[in-house]
This record gives C-alpha cells, structure tokens and sequence, in this order.
C-alpha cells in the first residue's frame, strides 16, 4: 500500500545549534517581558495598599483619595496591557519551536516542517508585529489580576462613605459624602460603577478571542499555529 510521505527536513549541527540559540534569545526575552508585567501589577496593589491605608487611617480622612487611586490603576492596566501585547510575541515564538520542534524531537518522531512552522516563524523575524489587540490584552490582564483590585476599591469607597466620620443615617447624607466638589455624588458613583462596566465588557468580550499562545488552557487553544494563519 501507498503510503504518504511525511516532509522531513534535516538539520545540519549548525542550524540546530542556530536554532537552540534561537530558542534561548526568545525565552530570555519573555521572561524580561514576563518580570515588567509583574512590576506593574505589583505597583497597582502597592499603590491600593498605600491608598487604602491613607483612607481608613482617620475618619475625617477623605474617601477621594481612593478616586485617585483607582484612577492610577487604571493607569497601570494600560501600561500592562501594551506590556503584555510584547511578552506575547517572544511566548508565542517559544511556544511555536516547543510545539513543532522540540516537542516531535523529545517524542522520536523526527522535525517536521510540513505544517510551515519554520516559514511562519521566518516571516514573523522578518515582520515583527503584535499577535493580540490592545483590547484583548486589556481584557486577559483585567480578568487575571485587576479586576479583584477594582472591586476591593470599590467596596472600600462605599464603606469608607458609609462609615466614617460616623455611620450614614440618611440617602442625602451618603449622596453628600460621596461628592466631590461641586459634582453631585450621584455622578462621581455614576461614573465609577460606569468605567468598572466598561472594563467588565472589555473582560467578557474578549474572553471568546483568546489568540495568546502559551497559557494554560484548554489543549485545543494551544496551538501557537493560529496566530500565523496556518492552522
């Protein structure tokens, strides 16, 4: 019986050399990216943890300060996500000679190139450009790390509002603690629970794309292929 024959492609010691240096370049580069993504999540829990404390330190203490603090959470999220829009592309390279040539290597099965992972990794040195959306990585950072920093925010605006100086006895009375000069402290709520909505479509919307390679998942998201078009 015919059988097809699979494309196999020999490597000189050379070119494996080459590509284990290769391989090397981009997960030191991932993990450099990995430690910023890091550094900016531990600057938003610091930053919470500075502000909560500066709030419920003194009941005359201002709940704005939380207001400000979320605002520069939200900062950081930003820096995150673009941060993590480059960790990315190095995992995904990683990710695609772990898939297609190390892990067929470790199995005995021989390199092949048939699926066109070599030229798909040739063309994304040649071309460098971001495999995910600015929104998308909004979203993955979001629904890992910050989404549990705004609701501990949030949560502590009421009570800090509801609590101190005294406990709130009256709507007018909480309206009025949560007021922030001149805007009615029905606006500044308005426009908290608003951008926290935001963020939360952002999570969920994103949550079907999933186009990161690398993470633990399901095992058929795993193909790093997906982001070349070739699977």
């Amino acid at each position: 019986m015919a059988q097809e024959e699979t494309t196999r492609f020999q490597w000189n010691p050379a070119e494996i050399g080459a590509l284990a240096h290769l391989y090397r370049g981009e997960m030191y580069r991932s993990k450099v990216w990995r430690t910023r993504l890091d550094g900016t999540t531990n600057w938003a829990v610091g930053t919470t943890g500075i502000g909560l404390s500066v709030t419920f330190s003194n009941p005359a203490n201002s709940p704005l300060t939380l207001l400000l603090v979320a605002f520069l959470v939200l900062v950081f999220l930003s820096i995150e996500a673009r941060r993590y829009r480059y960790f990315d592309i190095w995992r995904t390279r990683v990710r695609l000679m772990e898939v297609n040539f190390y892990g067929p290597m470790l199995r005995g099965a021989g390199t092949s190139v048939e699926n066109g992972w070599n030229e798909a990794l040739a063309r994304d040195l040649d071309h460098l450009r971001f495999h995910i959306s600015y929104w998308e990585a909004i979203g993955r950072r979001f629904r890992r790390n910050y989404l549990w920093i705004f609701v501990v925010l949030g949560t502590s605006f009421i009570a800090k509002i509801m609590v101190h100086p005294v406990q709130v006895q009256a709507w007018s009375e909480f309206w009025m603690r949560a007021s922030v000069g001149p805007v009615p402290g029905q606006v500044v709520l308005a426009v908290w629970a608003l951008g926290f909505l935001i963020l939360i479509l952002a999570g969920l919307g994103t949550l079907k794309q999933q186009h990161a390679a690398g993470r633990v998942s399901r095992p058929e998201d795993q193909d790093p292929m997906s982001k070349f078009g070739m699977n």
